[in-house]
């Protein structure tokens, strides 16, 4: 190795030594490969916080992972120089040169490695070989800038970076090339990561920058698709003066963020990880963090006993491992590599070592010491995603140098060691187009349309005192497998943040219970909501927050918990029912009742009480009621076709035929008392039988009320779900409610017809006058009826069965009461007043009244 003085650097020791030193490393070799990355920057400022000023500015290190990338460099091109079978005839050199981020240097690497001295820009005043490509990390401030200078020299720039999708306009940047894969599933990863543990309600830490908007675009959209919301955002400034200045702009978690368990943290490779650092910092902000490869706050070099960040998880890109890596790691030492500042440095700070003043040379240091012997959050053995693709970059451009002297042996001659002939764009071609296979047996290529998404492995952080802290493999997360075996995870093996050893909960409103739907909270989120219950006959069987309660369809019905749909079982006014029961048993009672009236009217058929008003229709109105009682019985009972035409057709009829009786005897009333009267000329009437016509005529009418009832829409079987809780109920539909209501009406017309001639009649003087019971009689009828009408219409059921039922029956009982109970009186306790002797008394002292 040969160094030069170039940049100055000093550790926080500031030995005067190292202040000497140079911070570029160039070996020579027959082609050299550049390298610019960043392990320290300067800070301009008078001075402040805990900072030493050295002149007029500052020199703040990078964190460990930095140097780890130049590692990286220096190991894959030893170990292409190893390889007989890649570039055998020539040695791989390498030239390094700290990348500074500063905006009024930024460019200033890039000279130096292109003109081989920093003073005078654009002349190249180099003895060593050029470089003939650049590594460099992908930024998007740094590539408008340095890659603009390189293009006017079209010189390769391959970045190590993650994928910048705005760096693939070739018209603009025609000579960079990317060695990672793309990250545009990175989104969807951690989102799945949050459907797996059911988080819905998660903060958002995203670095700015266009890398920054594109993530937030993304995540957004997945969350949104998959109902997650973002409970807080915070957009945080990745410029590296802005964490001095605005100090106070990144305690982000210590006041609105407390109620938010699950923390996505975004960062890109030019944020500086100092920020995390303040978040770590704060030991009260306990949370899950899911972070992006990039994100190395975990390897700050400070010593928690507790850390904030033990249990986060990491996306970091799949790669196999490289086991020669570590050999090398812990081969590497200032010894072997003296001209190294920053190993030296190393060794200093952590081996317990001193330094002569004289040559710089390390003394007593702790034997055997090895890099790989530091902990984890000193130094990593491991390889981040950035040194697997320095390593690949390095052996893309090997290829390319390869395929290129194979295809131009007989042109390219090598004049002087170390010097090649080639220029440097003559490489494009070959990265554009090259294509093999890594040694870690991964395939590469640098076209960035043949790129696919990245396969993530999903690591867990675990924190231990004494900064021994470890990086474990829970699983992985693969975009290109169909959806739903994305996410592989070992849930067993998650060290949790500490206090807590189970997965956390990460809700806005807690998950609403079966039985229960979400109703949204004005003003808030989608996962901000109120449970409320699930409206009758409606379910929510599901825990997962149903937006809506299910209905359960006809033929079923909602438990008491409203979480399941039960069958409806099919009812209807059953004999078995002990509604049924007591209305068939008061249907046959009075059925029975009416039977012995009749035969009792039978009996005493000769007697005057019997024979008053016409024996003939007091025979057949006993009879009709026998049949209204009787055909009650036709509404119990399971319904069918033939039940639920006889049912209303034998009702109105027999009903038509009771009441027109009534009319008959009521007329026969009127006619016999005009009978009796000197001058009249009624006898005719009363002796022909007619009001013995009112009832076939009024019967008749009813029959073709019913005929047409009956033709043009009948009664049919119906059922009704809705009425009774848990059940179906079978019933008889009455087919036309205005065929319905007007047999109804007919027979209430007739009713009302009976019951104002029997009022008008009721204070005729006669002996056995009954006009006064059939007024009373048809009173209760009409009432009745009357009543039934609007307690039909607001029942349902079988409590709408039942009440028509109980109408015939009351209405038919008052009819057998009222007429027939006085004369059943009279039979059976008055025997003085059923005898003729009687009967011509009263007849004679009722005439003597009107004179």
């Amino acid at each position: 190795m040969s160094s030069h003085m170039e940049d100055k650097v000093c550790n926080f020791e500031t030995e005067p030594c190292l202040q000497r030193r140079s911070t570029s490393v160039h070996k020579d070799g027959d082609v050299v490969i550049g390298g610019l990355f960043s392990l320290f920057n300067y800070f301009y400022s008078g001075g402040f916080f805990f900072l030493q000023p050295m002149k007029d500015f500052l020199i703040v290190p990078h964190l460990p992972n930095r140097y780890q990338n130049f590692l990286a460099f220096i190991f894959a091109i030893e170990e292409i120089n190893k390889n007989p079978h890649l570039l055998s005839n020539m040695s791989l050199g390498y030239e390094f040169h700290n990348f500074l981020y500063s905006h009024w240097r930024i460019v200033e690497s890039s000279l130096v490695l292109l003109t081989g001295q920093n003073e005078i820009p654009n002349y190249s005043c180099r003895r060593k070989s050029k470089p003939v490509a650049v590594l460099t990390e992908t930024s998007w401030a740094a590539s408008s800038q340095v890659s603009t200078l390189l293009e006017l020299y079209r010189f390769p720039q391959v970045t190590f970076g993650s994928f910048d999708p705005m760096l693939r306009d070739n018209g603009q940047f025609p000579s960079l090339y990317q060695v990672a894969p793309k990250d545009t599933s990175l989104a969807l990863g951690m989102v799945s990561l949050m459907l797996h543990f059911s988080w819905t309600w998660v903060g958002l830490i995203i670095t700015e920058g266009h890398r920054g908007v594109q993530f937030l675009s993304d995540v957004r959209a997945e969350m949104e698709r998959n109902r997650i919301c973002v409970a807080f955002l915070k957009m945080v400034s990745s410029a590296f003066e802005s964490y001095f200045f605005r100090p106070l702009q990144h305690d982000i978690i210590a006041r609105e963020t407390s109620p938010v368990t699950v923390v996505i943290i975004y960062c890109d490779t030019e944020t500086l990880n100092d920020i995390n650092y303040l978040i770590g910092q704060n030991v009260g902000t306990w949370r899950v963090w899911v972070t992006n490869s990039q994100w190395h706050a975990d390897m700050s070099g400070a010593n928690f006993i507790l850390n904030p960040f033990h249990g986060s998880f990491i996306f970091s890109n799949h790669h196999e491992e490289i086991s020669a890596f570590k050999n090398f790691v812990q081969e590497a030492n200032p010894f072997r590599y003296p001209e190294d500042t920053y190993l030296t440095m190393y060794w200093l700070n952590h081996f317990r070592c001193s330094i002569s003043d004289s040559d710089c040379a390390l003394r007593n240091c702790t034997p055997n010491a090895s890099l790989a012997q530091l902990p984890m959050n000193r130094f990593d053995t491991d390889m981040t995603d950035e040194s697997y693709n320095i390593y690949n970059a390095v052996y893309a451009v090997a290829h390319a140098l390869h395929e290129m002297l194979f295809q131009q042996t007989q042109k390219l001659t090598i004049r002087n060691r170390g010097l090649s002939i080639f220029s440097p764009w003559q490489l494009h071609p070959f990265l554009r187009n090259i294509q093999f296979n890594s040694p870690a047996g991964e395939k590469m290529h640098l076209n960035d349309e043949k790129k696919l998404d990245a396969e993530y492995d999903i690591l867990n952080f675990w924190n231990f005192p004494d900064g021994l802290r470890l990086k474990i493999k829970l699983g992985t997360f693969t975009p290109h497998v169909p959806h739903g075996q994305q996410l592989s995870l070992t849930d067993n093996m998650i060290e949790w943040m500490t206090g807590i050893t189970e997965a956390p909960k990460s809700v806005c409103s807690k998950s609403c219970n079966p039985g229960f739907w979400k109703t949204p909270q004005e003003g808030k989120a989608a996962c901000c909501f109120d449970c409320t219950p699930c409206s009758e006959n409606e379910i929510a069987n599901d825990t997962a927050d149903m937006e809506q309660c299910v209905k359960c369809p006809d033929h079923q019905y909602a438990n008491t918990a409203r979480i399941q749909c039960l069958q409806k079982s099919v009812t209807f006014l059953a004999y078995e029912h002990p509604l049924g029961k007591m209305l068939a048993g008061t249907a046959l009672s009075f059925t029975v009742l009416t039977a012995v009236v009749l035969g009792l009217f039978v009996k005493h058929r000769d007697t005057p009480i019997v024979k008053a008003n016409n024996r003939a229709l007091s025979y057949t109105l006993l009879i009709s009621l026998t049949f209204c009682f009787l055909c009650s019985l036709l509404f119990i009972g399971r319904p069918n076709t033939a039940s639920c035409i006889l049912r209303q057709t034998t009702f109105t009829v027999v009903f038509t035929v009771a009441v027109s009786t009534v009319l008959a005897k009521t007329v026969t009333v009127v006619l016999a008392f005009k009978v009796t009267a000197p001058g009249r000329r009624m006898r005719q009437l009363l002796v022909s039988g007619a009001p013995n016509y009112i009832i076939p005529i009024c019967s008749l009418i009813q029959l073709t009320l019913c005929g047409v009832w009956m033709g043009t829409s009948p009664p049919y079987i119906d059922t009704d779900a809705h009425s009774e809780h848990g059940h179906i109920i079978i019933m008889c539909n009455k087919g036309s409610l205005t065929a319905f209501y007007c047999v109804l009406g007919y027979l209430g017309s007739l009713a009302l017809l009976s019951f104002t001639v029997a009022f008008l009649a009721r204070n005729l003087p006669d002996t056995f006058n009954e006009a006064k019971f059939l007024t009373f009689s048809m009173l209760v009828f009409c009432s009745v009826w009357v009543t039934f009408l609007p307690v039909y219409h607001s029942s349902k059921g079988k409590v709408m069965v039942a009440m028509e039922v109980f109408s015939i029956l009351i209405s038919s009982a008052g009819l057998l009461g009222c007429i027939f109970g006085p004369k059943c009186y009279i039979i059976f306790l008055r025997l003085d007043r059923n005898s003729l002797n009687n009967f011509r008394n009263k007849t004679r002292s009722g005439r003597k009244k009107p004179s």
